[in-house]
């Protein structure tokens, strides 16, 4: 006989079921809700923090529902199991930008936090129910939980880790830009060819010295007068390239589907000149789709590495292909989990990109010439500097900053620091660099100044200090008049370049890119959400001079001055701004 009120048979009628114990479960999801959804727009920097905080709440509730909830067995059992299974299943169906890339990190971000409030609610909402009904509502519950995501794609994650979904079957800023249909080169080849010939103004990656120093520029800094004035904005693919500017030509690189994109644009009003096509795609999790290094000029010709390794020289004039290689295959190296970023630094008439180890090639004919060190790559860009007299090319590598000869490749000097390098090294005065390191997870580490000398018995790259005062993730550091300036996690800071102390810190530019202006003691801001702040170069305090919008959305290209004319980009357009120029001193 079955007793109709909770659905158990005669065997079961003398083991009536404990009252469920769901305070714990209630309090746990309210922890994972507030960490997992509200504490990132309370505080933006603390994504982190909600990430474990929300992680510790999953595991508490999954504890509790196991030994602390007194549902039956069949059912604590039966509701992991069935949510195991749902999440494997949906795995499935996912949109690609959520599965794939970092061992379906997103989907287990989104997922399993919808999966853990779902248990709650279903036992809560199941809790007065029959035995069967309450199964049923705890089932159906997991189910819609974990079939969730399948909802949404995503565009990368912010800086603060926050992820950027979308509605799945809304268009990206790229399909709506490869709706639009291909766009035709406007400039004349002719034209193109004299302006390629025109004088250099950013030969690439943090300009002339890919330092960030800007000489010779003065601005006007009462921007409630006389703002930056946009001269031209046009859509562009996904990618965090940056420019390099020859006369009047720009250059940069995008995606636009399968097809990964260097382009040539008129410095005056944006239009395309040439386009140049590799079938090849890369994205991942983190940043999205597109290209990251940013192209270099040189002798007429523009040196371009993609995400995945394809090394180009094309003609600036025509986009006429010179030579191509794999510097992927040259390496030895598989494509990194945020793909190769290496802006290609040319050196005499050697270019060298760092693919798995340092690898340098004839600038005209693209052969190789040498190989570096064995070691493990990394995620920053070559850079050259002249020490105690002596050019070299110094990387922050994995696990250690190397140097080695230009002439060769052999090494010079390197000192260990365990953690990935991303940012560029950083020159004090004639020897001492700043270096700055992340760990496995791209969790900024801090920064190190180094003392290296030439002695009689060798180089020798010593530490002098280290500071978790200034932690740079990607966002570059530059310095001026014995302070370094630069994103400390994501607000920006100055600190003492003696001592590693931290003069201030104020400004919350997400992982924004810096330019200095050193004639005024000035510094140029390009933030994340897309504004350009400017910003004294002093270490007495912070002091914010004017803060525009120029973009929307997530930006982590590096800006480019042509003269007065800015530069910037993120990953949906690019636009060009003439900043108001303050008036000369007198002589």
């Amino acid at each position: 006989m079955v007793d109709l009120k909770t659905g158990a048979g005669d065997s079961h009628a003398s083991i009536p079921e404990k009252k469920p114990r769901l305070w714990p479960g209630v309090a746990l999801a309210a922890i994972l809700f507030f960490g997992m959804y509200l504490l990132p727009r309370i505080a933006p920097g603390a994504s982190l923090a909600a990430v474990m905080t929300g992680f510790a709440a999953i595991l508490g509730i999954l504890l509790w529902w196991l030994f602390f909830s007194r549902a039956p067995w069949l059912e604590r059992l039966g509701a992991i199991a069935l949510a195991a299974a749902a999440m494997f299943v949906t795995y499935r169906f996912l949109h690609p930008s959520v599965a794939k890339g970092n061992m379906g990190f997103q989907y287990l971000l989104l997922g399993l936090p919808l999966v853990g409030l779902a248990l709650v609610a279903g036992a809560v909402a199941g809790r007065r129910q029959p035995r069967g009904r309450r199964r049923a509502i705890l089932a159906a519950a997991l189910v819609l939980a974990s079939a969730g995501p399948t909802l949404f794609r995503s565009d990368g994650v912010t800086g603060a880790g926050k992820p950027q979904l979308v509605w799945r079957f809304t268009a990206s800023a790229e399909e709506k830009l490869l709706a639009a249909g291909e766009e035709r080169a406007t400039a004349g080849g002719a034209r193109a060819g004299e302006e390629a010939q025109g004088k250099v103004q950013w030969p690439g990656w943090r300009g002339p010295n890919r330092d960030g120093v800007i000489g010779g520029l003065r601005l006007a800094t009462d921007w409630s007068a006389a703002p930056p004035k946009e001269l031209w904005r046009r859509p562009i693919g996904p990618g965090v390239s940056s420019f390099a500017i020859s006369g009047n030509l720009l250059f940069t690189q995008e995606q636009r589907g399968e097809e990964e994109i260097v382009s040539c644009h008129d410095l005056a009003t944006g239009e395309l000149v040439w386009k140049h096509q590799d079938r090849a795609r890369f994205w991942d999790a983190h940043v999205g789709a597109g290209p990251r290094a940013t192209p270099a000029f040189a002798q007429g010709k523009v040196y371009t590495l993609g995400a995945t390794g394809i090394l180009n020289a094309l003609d600036a004039a025509t986009g006429k292909v010179v030579w191509s290689r794999s510097a992927a295959e040259d390496g030895g190296a598989k494509t990194p989990m945020w793909g190769f970023v290496s802006s290609p630094l040319v050196v005499g008439d050697l270019l060298v990109v760092q693919a798995g180890s340092l690898l340098a090639y004839d600038l005209l004919s693209g052969e190789r010439r040498w190989q570096g060190p064995a070691k493990r790559g990394s995620y920053s860009s070559p850079q050259l500097l002249t020490i105690a007299g002596i050019p070299q090319i110094v990387l922050i590598g994995h696990a250690a900053t190397i140097s080695v000869s230009p002439a060769d490749g052999s090494l010079l000097w390197e000192h260990p620091w365990d953690g990935v390098g991303i940012v560029q090294p950083v020159q004090i005065g004639a020897g001492d660099l700043l270096v700055s390191l992340v760990d496995g997870g791209a969790v900024p580490i801090g920064t190190r100044r180094l003392a290296v000398t030439k002695e009689p018995a060798g180089w020798k790259a010593e530490e002098r200090w280290t500071s978790n005062r200034l932690k740079p993730s990607f966002s570059d550091v530059v310095i001026h008049e014995g302070h370094a300036y630069g994103i400390d996690g994501r607000i920006f800071a100055a600190i003492d370049v003696a001592t590693g102390e931290r003069a201030w810190k104020g400004g919350r530019y997400g992982e924004g890119q810096v330019l200095l202006l050193p004639d005024q003691d000035l510094l140029l801001v390009f933030t994340e959400e897309g504004e350009l702040a400017l910003v004294e170069a002093k270490p007495e305090a912070f002091k914010e001079l004017a803060l525009v919008p120029l973009l929307a959305g997530k930006s982590w290209s590096q800006p480019a001055l042509a003269g007065d004319l800015l530069l910037v980009r993120n990953g949906e357009e690019m636009a060009a701004f003439r900043l108001p120029s303050a008036a000369q001193p007198a002589a």
